[in-house]
């Protein structure tokens, strides 16, 4: 795959189609909105939904963690799709989780589906996460100062296809943050130019489409 490189309050930073944010400098790797237990959480509401969501996300986790060999990851917040769903992690995937984290600084960032310590497992959990001039936290605010890293949004963008529009996932960066996509398996998505998003880059930004190998820049303009 083929990272795109992205510059942030002075920062290197590379994208990658996976939708995952590496930090070269820092040996950070960082993902967002992991939804883990989604469908076990609608199970218990009654909405029956394949049950291997966790493993496929944790599956794809994996193959970045053996790529980038990362010395610090960041999950962005709602890396649980309720506060019970560390309990409901099946022991197989927490053994695997323990082993992908093992020798690694693992920072879980607390998120509005999982405002609490993921219970039982490994790591440090913080309601933001800063080091040399980035802020990593959840949800992007307005008044942000530059050097901002995010999720929440799910934000995907549509291009124009030979028969039709095609959505995908994507990165939205300007000078001052960059949100990334939903790493889940089972997670939905929000329109860049949504006001949601489309308010936080008030003087345009740049789209980031996930393809299969690489990424599919083009710019977003700003509210109208």
């Amino acid at each position: 795959m083929s990272a795109a490189p992205i510059h942030l309050a002075g920062e290197r930073l590379m994208l990658d189609p996976a939708g995952a944010l590496h930090w070269p400098a820092r040996k950070l790797l960082a993902v967002a909105d992991l939804h883990l237990e989604k469908g076990s959480s609608g199970a218990r509401h009654g909405n029956l939904l394949p049950p291997w969501d966790t493993k496929e996300t944790l599956d794809r986790l994996a193959l970045l963690v053996r790529r980038y060999q990362p010395a610090v990851l960041v999950l962005l917040g709602d890396s649980f799709h309720d506060p019970d769903g560390a309990g409901r992690l099946p022991a197989a995937e927490v053994e695997r989780l323990d082993l992908m984290t093992m020798g690694r600084r693992l920072v879980w960032v607390l998120g509005n589906h999982d405002p609490v310590p993921p219970a039982g497992l490994a790591g440090e959990s913080v309601a933001e996460f800063a080091l040399d001039g980035l802020v990593f936290r959840h949800q992007a605010t307005a008044g942000a100062v530059k050097g901002e890293i995010s999720g929440h949004f799910h934000p995907k963008a549509r291009v124009p296809a030979r028969a039709a529009e095609i959505s995908r996932p994507c990165f939205v960066a300007d000078a001052r943050r960059v949100i990334l996509p939903a790493f889940g398996a089972f997670t939905g998505g929000l329109d860049v130019r949504d006001p949601a998003i489309s308010r936080l880059f008030r003087r345009g930004g740049r789209v980031f489409l996930l393809g299969r190998e690489r990424l599919f820049s083009f710019p977003l303009a700003g509210p109208a």
